[in-house]
This record gives structure tokens, sequence and C-alpha cells, in this order.
């Protein structure tokens, strides 16, 4: 620590516990000071203070020197106690005359939490703070247990002008005269006297004067007079650079300057005097009495002898009754001649010998349980502890030591509990225990709530200025002491601490005292009449969305009570309501691209840019190149403009929230714009950013207070919009600006009205760029939403187009004929037409004809047309790029309508994207061409559930028995089946059992399931010409119908829209090529029918199912039949065996070439055959099950019951044998069959199964496809074992 005597508790206690000097003066002499404004005390104060005094003193052993010296002045009628009430109101004084001075520094912003740390405490604590301590300390003076605020010496002063100055001098130390204290005794009234003669040089020579002089010093003794000359400025004129009395006496009196008729010599009187009063008189006089003093107490007391006397002498007071005051001690006591001792040494500055006099006497006052002395005694120990710079626990104890007495002692010590507890607080605080500190102060807040307040945020500063830094207990502490503040109505000190505790809680989540501290300062400036400054602060919690209801209700009742009172209405930037969510904020614009509604601009742009990459125009199409083209034209920074055109309307979406639980208002909610038909480089600053707000006087008169902003101007035309939105509600507004003409468009902002009173104005390129720009990094390139920069284009043809009748909820596989219909407002036509549909599964382009036809009556077949399959150019419908005929042209007088197929293909939410690509006939624009975005969104439900099963037929080739399942998954729907098409000419289709046997009530219900078994042939052969395939179409086998004969005809699968849906089917359904042969695909066809309503006609809808690539082959190519008897008769007896005569059809259902290899075995095999009709790949290997060669073959061996010759044991003897060839090869061409013919031979009567051989087949590569059978992922070879025949022989009679 640093010298104690130059912290601020040694600085203060060099000022108050100084030397008193009582003053009495006549009134003549208060008449001649207050000439120059001042009293006789004010006048000799700033001569009292004394620096560098260098007085010799020797108040024991060792002599010192007294550098620092002060002297007090009193007059006789001060030295009193004060009274409580009246320093209470100085208190009030102090601390209003603090708030008056700096009421300033209210509209000030308060400093950063980091500004705080750093600053020190003597330049962030009040100043004033200094002075109410002061004015607390001087509450408890002229105590009668306390020593140091005894008059030491006596001022008598007595003017020239005074009758009989002598008798004057000795009327003025009159016992009545004299204070209350030394009458009774508690002071001792035989002090130094020094008797002053007043002479104002404006009212006669000095001669006079030095006459009573000579006197004076004859009656009262030469050493004791002296003569003060003051007011020698004749004319009052005289002036002080630096005034004495600045600091001791603010303003001036009766008009006139301080101290004007105080020349310089009048000034070197006064310092002169008071220095030769305190060098001379009352320092030896103090010296001397200590010395004098001294020697009695360690005549009387110390010593081993005297102490045991004292103790024993005072061991029988221990029953008396408790002496809290100590009032028996009088000036004469010895206790009092011990304390008078302890506090002369101290205000000389002899702290060890004052340290030992109140240890000596602070044992007999707690003896004698005069527990004020005591407490006093202990408080002088510890301020004698700290300036020795000795013990901090002793210092400490002998201040928590004192300071817990006085309170102890109830009302009567609260004042002095005070007073040690603020010195207590500046010894720890010289320390650097700033913690403690804080305790202390809070300890000292009491019952008044002006004191407490002042404490409570001494203690706050404490916090703050402790180590480590206590951010929490400073805000929280700081904040109690404003309420207290305003509890005691000093609301400019209750303004001032809470927007100190702003710094603590911005930036946190402390959101609840947030806002109590903002609405409260809101509130007082308003109160204060600051309503510019209450409304900032009210309006940061206004969006106070965690707090209550009734709360919310409190803060913005309150603030549109503030604005009421100003009686006008205000323009808030950043108004918290409603809260604008930045990030949901989008820009819909036109240039190219043109939308034909807002869920066509909300899709993603790569989604529109892949679509369109095919119909646009192969070179670049980014607007910075259209800008280039006309480089003399345009300045630079417009290259990263956007691009509008005249009379097309800019679509800003703004998400707005209600943050409250109340519903709010909110009116007149429109855009911000600047329109400019010059291209002014300088309308941006060096950064790209906006001028601020309050500085753009073109944007103030845009947007005028009074709010006569008018929507409709020359250069644009705005939107408006007016909403009520409900707690907590969640709204997308849709705001719109118009341009007029070409020029430069800048959106600045949006602004609204809330409740009728209130305008929020929110500056877009504030709140959105600079958000997204740190300070110190590079700006990033502006998205399309951030960059509110537009180039207005001249008026150019936009199409409006629309689908009609296209349903927005839709059964899986519902058919419709839809409209297309472009109309072109313009009167500049427009060519080159295109369009492309993202889905051609659900959405296709008609032919113009069908727009005059009915449908569905359309699809059916006609029996004067060739019905013949028509094929689907599959690079057409892979380009999906309709182009409009060139005929075709939209034009502002009538509409271009053409038709479209669509089909529900699948269930699930669908989003349908239509783009048209479209050229200006004038091209002189800079855009040449547009596109017209469509997007519809659909929700397909499930309809009905088809499920196929195929499977080869075993007696014929190429017959196949198929069974479909339906099942109805609607809710209410009914359906009617109509008819199931097999695609392809090939096929023909049948069903194996009567239609009114499978539905006999003509209607699918919801929830019902029916199944359908069909026979299906293959009549592709090898060679088959075109005219062959037709005459099968036109035999109309490929069409079932589900239906009696009395329903309507059969729809034709082969022309559209069927056939176009069906191919995007296919593509859609395709599967990975495996196996070999054929697939077939399904058409199901149904109908339902809509509820009449509203007097409509009850209206036809189809529903077509497509079921495709469904395999009908095995993985191998080849199929094959076994022919032959199935009973011969043969006589065993006549002949040992029987010849039969077999025969087996191959046929070859691939595209490919096949070599057939036949293997038949006489005994079952015991490798690679397994069960009857299974079929292999001859690849298969491992542990599998095989045949036993013990099972017989023979089901019935004597079917006669006789036995004819000797049978041959089965282990031994095969009962049938092949008798053909055992191994025969063929080749076949693809769809071509072959009839190979076999011989078994039969020993003995029974029922035999003839699946003891194997096919292996091989595919024969055609002669220029080797290299691509490298890439197919078929089995090129394979085994197949044989099927089940069964052929009974019987024993011939």
């Amino acid at each position: 620590m640093a010298d104690p005597a130059n912290t601020k508790l040694g600085r203060m206690l060099l000022d108050e516990i100084t030397p008193a000097v009582m003053v009495l003066r006549t009134p003549l002499v208060e008449e001649s000071c207050r000439k120059n404004g001042l009293s006789l005390i004010e006048m000799l104060t700033p001569y009292c203070n004394f620096n560098n005094i260098d007085v010799p003193v020797r108040t024991a052993d060792q002599p010192y020197r007294l550098r620092r010296f002060k002297l007090r002045l009193f007059y006789a009628s001060e030295i009193r106690q004060p009274n409580i009430e009246a320093a209470k109101e100085r208190l009030k004084q102090v601390i209003t005359h603090a708030g008056d001075r700096d009421i300033s520094k209210l509209s000030s912003d308060p400093p950063d939490i980091q500004s705080l740390i750093a600053t020190s405490e003597q330049e962030f604590v009040p100043s004033w703070f200094q002075d109410f301590n002061k004015e607390l300390v001087d509450a408890v003076s002229f105590s009668e247990h306390e020593a140091f605020d005894h008059p030491v010496a006596c001022l008598v002063a007595v003017s020239s002008k005074d009758k009989d100055p002598i008798d004057k001098f000795v009327d003025l130390f009159n016992a009545n005269q004299l204070p209350s204290l030394l009458n009774d005794g508690a002071m001792d009234p035989k002090i130094l006297k020094y008797f002053l003669l007043i002479h104002d040089n404006q009212d006669g020579l000095v001669e006079k004067a030095t006459g009573i002089l000579s006197e004076m010093r004859n009656a009262f003794g030469a050493n004791d007079c002296r003569l003060l000359c003051i007011n020698s400025s004749a004319d009052g004129a005289a002036e002080h650079q630096e005034s004495p009395w600045a600091s001791y006496k603010n303003g001036t009196s009766n008009n006139k300057q301080i101290g004007c008729f105080l020349n310089v010599d009048d000034i070197e009187e006064l310092r002169n005097t008071m220095h030769d009063l305190s060098s001379k008189h009352i320092i030896p006089h103090m010296e001397l009495k200590i010395r004098v003093l001294n020697q009695q107490v360690s005549a009387t007391r110390k010593g081993f002898r005297n102490q045991i006397k004292n103790l024993w002498w005072r061991k029988g007071k221990e029953d008396t009754p408790e002496n809290p005051d100590g009032s028996t001690y009088t000036f004469s006591s010895t206790e009092s001649q011990i304390r008078v001792l302890g506090d002369y040494a101290f205000m000389l500055r002899d702290y060890e010998l004052a340290l030992s006099n109140y240890r000596l006497i602070s044992t007999d006052y707690k003896l004698d349980k005069a527990w004020k002395y005591y407490a006093g005694v202990q408080e002088m120990m510890g301020l004698a502890y700290f300036m020795l710079d000795q013990s901090r626990k002793d210092s400490e104890y002998c201040m928590e030591n004192a300071f817990t007495t006085y309170l102890k002692m109830g009302s009567s010590g609260g004042w002095n509990a005070t007073r040690c507890g603020i010195w207590w607080a500046e010894m720890l605080k010289a320390r650097d225990q700033f913690k403690d500190a804080a305790g202390v102060y809070c300890r000292i807040s009491g019952e008044e709530p002006l004191h407490s307040a002042v404490m409570l945020e001494q203690a706050s500063y404490c916090f703050l200025f402790s180590t480590p830094t206590m951010l929490r207990k400073y805000g929280f502490h700081i904040v109690l002491s404003g309420d207290l503040y305003m509890k005691c109505d000093q609301i400019k000190h209750a303004i001032r601490t809470y927007r100190s505790a702003l710094s603590v809680f911005k930036g946190t989540t402390w959101n609840h005292i947030s806002d109590h501290v903002h609405f409260h300062i809101g509130k007082w400036y308003a109160f204060l009449g600051m309503s510019d400054e209450g409304i900032k602060h009210v309006l940061e919690v206004l969006a106070c969305g965690h707090q209550s209801k009734a709360t919310q209700e409190l803060f913005l009742r309150e603030f549109f009570r503030i604005i009421e009172e100003t009686g006008k209405t205000f323009e808030v930037m950043r108004l918290q309501l409603p809260v604008i969510n930045f990030p949901l904020m989008k820009v819909v614009f036109e240039d190219h691209r043109t939308y034909a509604s807002p869920t066509a601009a909300s899709a993603k742009e790569s989604l529109w840019q892949s679509l369109e990459e095919d119909i646009i125009p192969s070179h670049s199409v980014m607007k910075t190149n259209w800008l280039e083209s006309q480089p003399k034209i345009l300045p630079k920074k417009y290259k990263e403009s956007n691009v509008c055109v005249a009379g097309e309307a800019i679509k800003v979406d703004i998400s707005l929230k209600n943050p409250l639980q109340i519903p709010i208002s909110i009116s007149n909610v429109s855009l911000i714009c600047k329109h400019s038909t010059e291209y002014d480089d300088t309308e941006s600053d060096a950064n790209g950013h906006l001028i601020e707000y309050q500085n753009n006087k073109e944007f103030r008169a845009a947007v005028s207070v009074s709010g006569d902003f008018s929507l409709e101007t020359s250069l644009f035309t705005l939107s408006e919009v007016d909403i009520s939105m409900r707690g907590g509600e969640t709204i997308l507004v849709q705001l719109t600006v118009t341009p007029k003409i070409e020029g430069s468009l800048k959106i600045i902002g949006v602004r609204w009205k809330l409740s009728g009173s209130v305008v929020g104005v929110c500056n877009f390129q504030s709140d959105i760029v600079r958000k997204k720009v740190a300070k110190g990094k590079r700006k990033p390139k502006q998205s399309v939403k951030d960059n509110l920069q537009f180039l207005v284009i001249k008026s150019l043809p936009r199409l409006e187009g629309v689908i009609h009748d296209l349903p927005t909820t839709v059964c899986a596989g519902d058919l419709r004929r839809l409209t297309l219909e472009l109309r072109n407002p313009s009167k500049i036509s427009v060519k080159n037409l295109k369009m492309r549909i993202s889905h051609p599964r659900f959405l296709n382009v008609a032919a113009q004809e069908v727009m005059n036809s009915e449908f569905p009556s359309c699809l059916e077949k006609q029996a004067s047309s060739s019905q013949s399959c028509s094929q689907v150019d599959d690079a057409k419908a892979k380009n999906s790029v309709f182009v409009f005929p060139e005929t075709v042209a939209s034009s502002w007088e009538t509409p271009l309508r053409w038709p479209l197929w669509f089909r529900a293909a699948a269930s699930g939410s669908i989003s349908l994207y239509i783009t048209i690509y479209y050229e200006m006939e004038d091209g002189s624009s800079v855009i040449t061409y547009r596109t017209l975005r469509m997007q519809y969104n659909l929700e397909v439900l499930p309809s009905l559930e088809v499920s196929f099963q195929t499977s080869r037929s075993p007696s014929r080739l190429q017959e196949f028995l198929v069974r479909m399942d339906v099942i109805n998954k609607t809710a209410s729907e009914t359906f009617q089946v109509h008819q199931l098409s097999c695609v392809g000419d090939q096929w023909e289709l049948a069903l194996l059992q009567p239609i009114d046997s499978v539905m006999p009530l003509k209607f699918l219900m919801a929830g019902q399931a029916l199944s359908y078994f069909f026979k299906l042939k293959n009549h592709r052969t090898r060679g088959s010409t075109e005219d062959d395939i037709s005459s099968l179409a036109t035999s109309g086998r490929a069409d079932v119908s589900l239906l009696d004969s009395d329903s309507p005809g059969l729809f034709d699968a082969s022309i559209p829209p069927l056939n176009l849906f069906h191919h995007q089917e296919r593509v859609h359904q395709e599967r990975h090529k495996q196996g070999h042969g054929s697939t077939v695909d399904f058409i199901l066809i149904s109908k339902s029918w809509s509820d009449s309503s509203a007097g409509l006609p009850r209206t036809t809808k189809v529903f077509s199912h497509h079921t495709c690539h469904c395999r009908i082959a095995s993985n191998s190519p080849i199929w094959w039949l076994m022919d032959g008897p199935r009973s011969v008769g043969h006589d065993f007896a006549a002949a040992a065996f029987c010849e039969i005569n077999l025969s087996m059809t191959i046929y070859n259902n691939s595209e490919d070439a096949v070599s057939v290899r036949i293997n038949t075995f006489d005994s079952t095999p015991s490798v690679n055959l397994v069960n009857p009709g299974a079929s292999s790949s001859g690849d298969e290997v491992g542990w599998h099950q095989t045949s036993n060669p013990s099972e017989a073959k023979v089901t019935s061996p004597d079917v006669t019951g006789t036995r004819v010759g000797k049978a041959l044991p089965t282990e031994s003897v095969s009962p049938f044998i092949w008798s053909g060839s055992s191994s025969t090869r063929v080749n076949l061409e693809p769809l071509t069959s072959v009839e190979v013919p076999l011989q078994i031979s039969v020993f003995s009567p029974g029922t035999f199964d003839l699946s003891n051989y194997s096919l292996h087949w091989n595919l024969v590569p055609s002669s220029g496809n080797e290299g691509g059978r490298e890439n197919d992922s078929r089995v090129s070879s394979g085994t197949c074992n044989g099927h089940s025949y069964h052929i009974t022989v019987l024993q011939k009679e």
C-alpha cells in the first residue's frame, strides 16, 4: 500500500481530524467581510490549509517536523451537535444538486462493460460521493465523547469601527455566549485566545486601528494580538485569476464578484495572519498541552503499580448499570484528559502516542460500560493503525468492534456507525480489498432509503473494481440503488444508476431484469420530459415474448402513453412490433423469367434452369452479359444490379411475427423505395451502403412524419396492407412496387404504422447487408435477395398462362383432358413458342384437333379405322420439348388455347413444372426472350391397386395363365372395371370364366378386392409379317371387356393419350434385363362417375393403370413339351419288353439362336438331378438334395396282381430304359420350335415318371454380336432337368 496519508482515507482524516478554532466576531466585522460576498470564516478558510508549513514539533522524546496542517473554523453558534433533521436535509440537497449538475450526461450513451472495467475508480465513481460522505461525517461532529472537534483556540475578531473595542473583546468571551458544550463541562473552557482587530481600509485611515492595537497588546499581551486590514481596493474591481474561494463558495452574493475589495496585499495579509496563528500559537499550544498531559498520565496511569491500582479501583464498579453515553465524564476527568491527549497527538501526526493512549483508555471505557466512548476509542485505534501502516488485522478488528458497538446502541449510535463504516470501507479500498468494502457499504445501508441508495451504489462500484470483477453483483446492487433513488424521488439518479446497469445486461440472457431496467428508464425519461430518450428505451422491451401477458400489456400501454403525451407521430427505426424475420425475406422480380403463380416463384432456381437448358438460346443468359452489350449507356455498378421491367411488379415477401401474447394492429404496411431516372454513381457511399436514414433528406421527405406519404407517384406505385395479428402469430406479407418508367430503383426498407400512432421504419440495407459483413472481413458477393438495386428497362410482352380444370386432389390413374390458355396483354406480339414439362408421366401435350372432340368417347375404338398398334417415337418422347406451330401466335387480341393430357400416374404429393419459352417481335430490348414458369401442386390419392401373376401353361407352348388382383384402396369411391388390354399385337387375351361370376354387382366398392383369371397366348413367330400382326390387333384379341355385352365399346390403348402415358410408364418401370424371353404390359381401364351437384350434369372419369415388364419366361431361353401315349398295354409273357415312341417339341423364345443337347439316363443320376419339374441353371454347387436310386419309379409293378417272368431287382436293373439316342443335339433359330423323336423300352408293367433326362443349352451368338455379348448380363448356358411325364404300362391279357 502507498503512503497512508496520500490515500483517499488519509486525505479525509487530514481534513476532518484537525484542530477546531472557535470564532467570535462583532457585527461590524461581518459587515466589512460581506462587502466581498464572504463571511469572516469564508474569507479565512482558504488560508487555513497548509501543505508545507514546516513547523518543528516535539510531543515525545523524538522531535519531528510537521509538513501538512489544517485548521477548521467554526462560529460559536455552530459548535453544537447538529440537528438530525437538518443533517438529513443537507444530505438530500447534496444528492439533489448532484443530480441537477449531471443532467446533461443523461442523454449520452452509457459506456460499454469493457470501458467500465478499464476505467479507474477515481474516474468512474461520481465526485459528489466525497461531499456526501463529508456531510455524513459532519453530522456527528462535536460529540461529547470525542475531543478532536473541541475548540483548540478561540479567534476573537473586533472591528476598528466598534465602540470600545477592548470591552468588545471581553464581552465576546462572555460565558453566556459560549457554546453549551463548554458551559456543561464537556469541553475545557480555558482555551487559547487570539485577538484580531479587523480594519476596513474604506472606512478610514489605519492610524486609528494602530492605536487600538497598542491598547489590545497592553490588555491581552503583545503576542496574542494582531491587526488585519482588508478591503484595500477602493473601487471594488479587484480581480483574481484563480479565486481562492471558488471551492468554498459557489455563486456570487448581490451580483458582486467574490473578493472584489480584496487586493493582493489583503490576500497576503490574510495568509500571514492564519500562518502566524497556526505556527506560533495553535501548534505550540497543542504541543505544550500534549507534554503536560502526557506527564500527568504517566504519573497516574502508566506503570505496573498505577495499572494495578486502577484495576482495583474499577473492580468495584463492575456492578454499576450500563452507561452507553458516558455522560459522567467531564473535561477534567482522567479519562477525558487521556482522550484529549490521544486526539491532540493524532492531530499533530504522532500516531504512536495517540495509539498508546487510546489503548490505555479503551479498557477503562469497557469496564465502565460506556459503550459510546469505547466505540469512539476503538474507531480511533483502527485509524491510527491505518496511518501507521501497521497490522491490517488489528486495524480491521478495531473498526469491526467499533462498528458493531455503535449498532448495538441503537438509534443513538446509528450516525456514528455510518461514519465508522465509511472510514472502514475507505480503509479497505485503500488496501484493494474492494469486495470486503462492498460488504461494509451494504451493512451501512440502514433504514434511511436515501442513504441506503448511496451506500448500495458505492457497494456496486466496489464489486466492479474488485479482482476478479463481479459484474453480476455490480449490476444487481446498482439496480437496487436506483430503485431506492426512485422511492426518494431522485429520478435523475435513478436513471443514472439504471443506465449504468445496462452495460452489464447487454448481450446476456437475463431478459427479465434487462426489460425491467429499460422499461423504468423509459418511463422516468418521459416523466422528465425527455420523450425521445424514453421512447428509445421502451422500444427495447416491446418485443418481450418471454414476459407474461399482463407485463406485455403494461409495457405496450406505457409506450402508447408516452407517444400520446408528445402529441405527435413518431417514426421509429427498427420498431420491434412486429418482428421482421430477415432470413425468410424473399424478393421476387421478373426479368427474362416470369412466373404464373407465387408457388412457381418460390421453386428453386436450379430446378428451373435444368428444365430450361434445352429451350433457351445456347449463349449465356446471365444478366451481366445483357448489360455488357450496353457499355456506353450503363455505369459499371449497374452490372451487379437486378433487371426488372417497367410496369411489372417487384414482390417482396416479408415474414412478420407478433412476439407478444396480446393482439396488435398493423396498418399501412408498404415498401420504401427510391427511383432515379438518371444513372448516378453518387447515390451510395464508398462502401456501397445507403446513407443513414436520419441524414438522408430525400428519404425523410418520402417518409413524412405526418403520415401523408403517397403510394401513387409518377415514378412507381406501392401496395399497402393492413393486418391484425393475434398473439404469437406469424404472417407472410407480400408487398409490391411497380416502377412506371425506366431508370434505377432501389428498395430501401419497409414502413408500417402500429396501432395508428407509431410509424415503424426498417432499413433493409443496414439490417441485412451490414449484419453479414463483419468488421475487418471482405464483403461477400450479394445474393439476389440482398441486392435490392434494380435496373428498370422498358416495357416488354409478358405471357399469362393457366391450365384450366387441373385438380388439386385426384385419385391415382385419373385420366383427363385439360386446356392450356396463354394470354398476351401487351400489343407487342411474341414468336417461337416452346414448352417443356417436368413430368411427362403426368402431363402430355395433345394434338390440336382433340379440342373439338368429346372426352372420353374420343378414346373408344372406331370400327372404320385401323387398330394397329402405333409406336411412340422414343427420341421425341425423351426430348419432351413441344414446339408450337409457327402459325400459332399469341397476341393481345385472342388467347391461345391448347389441349393437354393429364394422368395421375402415382400417389403422393406431386409438383408439376411447366416452362414456356417465347421471343419478342421487337428485338431492340436488352432482353430478347422470356420464359413463363408455371407450377401446380397435386395431391394424388390411392385408387386401385393392381397386381399380375403369370405362369406357363403346362400343356401348351406359348400359352400362359394370368391372374389379376384388383383392390379398391379408396375410402368412398366406387369403380367400374371396364377392360384389360395387352400392349402389342402378338398377344391374345381371353377370360377363363364368365364375367358375371367374377363381379356380379358390376362395381368395385371401397375396400373390395377381386381376382380375374385370363389365358394369354403369344402369336409372335419368326417370319411373321406386319399384315399378320395387324390382323391380330384388328381382331381385338389383345383387349378384353370386363363388362357384359350391353356395355359401351372398348377403349383403344394404341392411340394417345393411352400409348403416350404407357410409354412413360414403361420408361419409369423399366427393369434391368434378366433372363430370356418376352415380357408383357397390361393396361387396366376403369371408370367412375362424379356426383351431380348444383345442377351440373354427371361426368364420367376414366382411370388407367399400367403394369409393365411382366416377365412371362424363366431364366432358360427354351421351353419344351413331351408328347406320347399316357397308357399302353403289353403282353410281357410274349415279349420281354415294350417299346414306346415319344416326341419332344422344343421352343426357343429368345432373340438369339440356341443349341440344345438332350441327355437321357437309364438310371436315376446321383448328381445334377433335383425334384421333377425344377429347372437348373447348370451352375449349382455345394450340398443339395439328390434323388435316391432306391426310390422305385415303378408305382405299380403288377397291376393284375400276378407276376409274369422274373422281376429284376431295382438295385441292378431299371424298370425302363431310353432305347433311342442317349444324347441328341439340335439348333434352334430365334422364336422357332423343333420336334425330336424319343423311345423308351419298358420291362415290366407299372406307372413310370419319364423325368430322368436333361436339356443342356448354349446361346449361339450372331456373327455381328460377339463383342456385344461381353456386356450382356444374361447367362449364356445352362442345364434344365426334365419335366414329370407319367406313362402307365398294363399287362395285356
